[in-house]
């Protein structure tokens, strides 16, 4: 085995269904197929968070924290959660306070690795999700993201300055989160090379195949380290 082999998180739990479906795939769905998903040996399940507590609400007339509460019972994998800053899960800016307490319960439930991004990539907006994601008595996993895009200001060294701010904050790592999949190739293995020589944390990539490249996006991100 490699001394540094390639771990995988598995997002079809969230992702998967909230790109294809439109978030529609209810807890009965899910629960047929965690025993399979757990015996592979994912790093991660992405399976609450993003657009999932919304759906549940509005659409699926299920309760979010139940299903969180399942999920743990049924998986031994670490349970993912994608995590929108200061917005939580919702559309608006949330107080201090609801952000913290939200964060307390999601970890206490069973979310073992918070995966925190802000579509601005603004600092400001992540601080107290991971501040209060670090302070969770169950010690989980907090990631922070680089929202990837393409414009003149977003460069790769604008995203080394913020992965580098991230690390300053106690991120455990680090992930580019090109949930359009913009990001090419071979500007995803100089970001990475980049992103290696600036910080210590390990650093993951999330891509789409929007545009077709996700396949060979992950295997030069995974050449560069």
């Amino acid at each position: 085995m490699a001394k540094n082999p390639v771990k995988i998180t598995e997002t079809v739990l969230r992702d998967g269904h909230q790109s294809l479906v439109a978030t529609r795939m209810r807890i009965s769905d899910m629960l047929p197929q965690l025993a399979a998903l757990d015996a592979i040996g994912y790093n991660a399940l992405e399976a609450w968070g993003g657009a999932t507590f919304d759906t549940c609400l509005r659409f699926l007339n299920e309760d979010p924290w139940e299903r969180l509460d399942i999920l743990k019972k049924n998986l031994k994998t670490p349970i993912q959660m994608l995590l929108r800053g200061q917005n939580l899960l919702g559309y608006n800016h949330y107080s201090n306070d609801v952000v913290e307490k939200f964060v307390q319960k999601a970890s206490a439930h069973g979310v073992g690795v918070f995966r925190i991004f802000d579509a601005l990539n603004d600092i400001r907006n992540l601080r107290v999700a991971i501040d209060s994601a670090l302070k969770c008595p169950e010690k989980p996993h907090v990631q922070g993201c680089l929202v990837y895009t393409i414009s003149p200001v977003h460069t790769n060294e604008s995203f080394v300055e913020l992965a580098v701010e991230l690390e300053k904050m106690g991120c455990h790592s680090v992930c580019i989160k090109d949930m359009s999949g913009l990001l090419k190739p071979y500007v995803a293995e100089d970001l990475v090379k980049k992103l290696k020589a600036a910080v210590k944390i390990p650093i993951e990539l999330h891509t789409h195949c929007t545009s077709g490249f996700g396949h060979a996006t992950y295997l030069k991100a995974i050449e560069a380290g």
